[in-house]
């Protein structure tokens, strides 16, 4: 059963309400069939994902998860180390863009899953992220982000994912100086996101430019727990947002 207490989809006179859901999967190391309930369950209209599996038969396993939950692929993946987009038929999908990052010796490729998309006649662009360990590096990186946003030429965004810093640090700061924090925003639901069992951080979020109206943003309370432990270890964050036609 879809959550049904967040702003469900729908196109309005100047404006589409959209729902977003940011969700790190671990590579779906884990109970694929619960991952696949609790995304069907938030209903989303647009999914930014971390940790998409980025080796043997990757594409594959992307297929999977799109069929499983009615969506399908948009960007990303191993072209994106690990980002990936998903999206539902209410989507026009414009362009797209897979970006690897500058690596520092010793840690892991980054990099972003982009796209533009037309739902209801609102243009957005999208942006899918999951931020280093290394804090120079993290902070180096959400600057890479706010810059590729930037030249994106859009005029409302949606950028989320798990940034690996919780909202006093300096890259989760540098990102929410330039974009709107939707927990903050508008809290809804509940705000930790790691790890899923028990969790103690924020580190998972979807921003939203300045003209983006946020309806509610958090990890959605009508979810199975057993489901929200077995499927990944990390929370899902389901925003809702109503974004101006054009």
């Amino acid at each position: 059963m879809a959550i049904t207490t967040l702003p469900v989809s729908r196109t309005e006179a100047g404006s589409a309400v959209v729902r977003v859901l940011s969700y790190n999967i671990r590579s779906m190391r884990d109970d694929r069939e619960a991952l696949a309930r609790i995304i069907r369950a938030c209903d989303p209209d647009l999914v930014l994902i971390q940790e998409a599996p980025i080796f043997f038969r990757w594409r594959k396993a992307a297929a999977w998860l799109a069929a499983g939950t009615d969506l399908v692929t948009l960007s990303g993946g191993a072209t994106a180390a690990g980002p990936l987009l998903l999206c539902s038929l209410r989507a026009t999908v414009e362009r797209t863009e897979d970006v690897l990052l500058p690596r520092t010796t010793g840690q892991y490729r980054r990099g972003f899953a982009t796209a533009v998309v037309r739902i209801g006649g609102a243009r957005i662009g999208v942006l899918s992220c999951h931020l280093s360990l290394q804090a120079e590096e993290r902070h180096t990186q959400a600057g890479l982000l706010l810059g590729r946003l930037a030249s994106m030429d859009v005029p409302h965004a949606i950028v989320a994912g798990d940034l690996n810093d919780r909202p006093e640090g300096r890259a989760f700061r540098r990102v929410a100086g330039a974009l709107q924090d939707c927990w903050a925003v508008k809290p809804w639901g509940g705000e930790l996101t790691y790890p899923a069992e028990n969790p103690r951080k924020r580190i998972d979020a979807v921003f939203a430019t300045s003209g983006v109206e946020v309806l509610g943003c958090g990890v959605p309370p009508e979810l199975s727990q057993a489901d929200l432990v077995a499927a990944t270890d990390h929370l899902p964050v389901l925003a809702a947002v109503r974004v101006p036609v054009g």
